[in-house]
C-alpha cells in the first residue's frame, strides 16, 4: 500500500515523526463472520495507517469480505500458521509500528493514538492492551452464558491479571517497534504459544507496556465450549508451557485460529 494515498488512513493528517505510521497485520482464516467488525474499528482510528490481511487459506470468503469492507486493505496469502501470517504481514509492512490483531478482535476508539503516545518513550520496545470479551447480544440456548458464566468471564477480564507478560496473549492486539520485531526474528515459527514466546524475547530489547485501554474479542470459544470448562483447558495448557512443554506437543489440543 502506497503511504502517500490519501485512503486507509494516509491522508494529510499523518502525524508527523518516524513512528507516525501504524501497520496493522492481521491474521486470518475462515474469518467471515467476524473480520468486518472488526476492520470497521479501524477505519475510526486516527491516520495514519495501513491494513494488511494475511490469509491462511480461507474457505468462507473472508478475502471477499476484506476487498468489500475496505478495498485499500492488501490481502496476502502466504499459507496457513498464524506465527506465518503475522511475519509474511510484517514483511510486506511500510510503518514502522506494527500491530497484530486478530480477526474476531475490535480495537477501542483512540487506540492508534495510545500505541503512538506509548512508544514515544524510546525505551519501549512494544506492548499490548487490556481483554475485553464480547458478552453482548448473546445467543439463546446452549450457547449462552448464564449468571455464573457471565461473572467468571468477568473474572477474567480483571486488572490483577493485565499487568503481567506471561499473559499478554496474541488477542490483546500486540504492538512492537519495527527494529524490535526484527531484533527478535519475528514471532517463532512454532504452532501455539507463539504470541507469548515473542513478548518474552521482545522485552529484551525494551520495555514492554501495557496500556489501559481495552480490545473487545469474541467470545465464541467460551460460548461453545463453557467458560469455565474452556479456561482450565486455557490454564492448563499456559502452566505446561510456563513448565517448557514443546509448543508441538501442546497443539493437538488447541486448533488453529480459534485461540483464547
Amino acid at each position: 500500500m502506497d503511504p502517500g494515498l490519501p485512503t486507509g488512513g494516509l491522508g494529510e493528517d499523518a502525524g508527523p515523526g518516524p513512528w507516525g505510521l501504524v501497520s496493522i497485520i492481521i491474521p486470518a482464516l475462515n474469518a467471515a463472520p467476524a473480520i468486518g467488525d472488526t476492520l470497521a474499528s479501524l477505519a475510526r482510528q486516527a491516520p495514519p495507517w495501513e491494513v494488511i490481511v494475511a490469509d491462511g487459506g480461507s474457505e468462507d470468503g473472508t478475502p471477499g469480505v476484506v476487498a468489500e469492507d475496505m478495498p485499500e486493505a492488501s490481502v496476502i496469502a502466504p499459507g496457513r500458521g498464524r506465527a506465518r501470517q503475522m511475519n509474511a504481514g510484517a514483511a510486506v509492512a511500510t510503518g514502522d509500528i506494527l500491530l497484530f490483531l486478530h480477526a474476531d478482535t475490535r480495537l477501542p476508539e483512540g487506540a492508534l493514538a495510545a500505541v503512538r503516545a506509548a512508544l514515544a518513550d524510546p525505551a519501549a520496545a512494544g506492548g499490548c492492551f487490556r481483554t475485553a470479551f464480547d458478552l453482548g447480544a448473546a445467543p439463546t440456548g446452549a450457547e449462552a452464558f448464564g449468571p455464573a458464566g457471565r461473572a467468571f468471564m468477568r473474572l477474567w477480564e480483571a486488572r490483577l491479571w493485565m499487568q503481567w507478560h506471561r499473559f499478554a496473549f496474541g488477542d490483546r492486539a500486540l504492538f512492537a517497534r519495527r527494529p524490535a520485531f526484527d531484533a527478535v526474528g519475528g514471532f517463532p515459527r512454532q504452532p501455539i504459544f507463539e504470541d507469548l514466546d515473542f513478548v518474552r524475547s521482545l522485552r529484551r530489547h525494551g520495555r514492554f507496556v501495557f496500556l489501559d485501554a481495552e480490545v473487545t474479542t469474541s467470545a465464541r470459544r467460551y460460548r461453545r465450549h463453557g467458560a469455565l470448562r474452556q479456561q482450565l483447558r486455557n490454564l492448563g495448557l499456559w502452566t505446561a508451557w510456563n513448565a517448557g512443554v514443546p509448543p508441538r506437543r501442546l497443539k493437538p489440543f488447541y486448533s488453529d485460529h480459534d485461540r483464547r
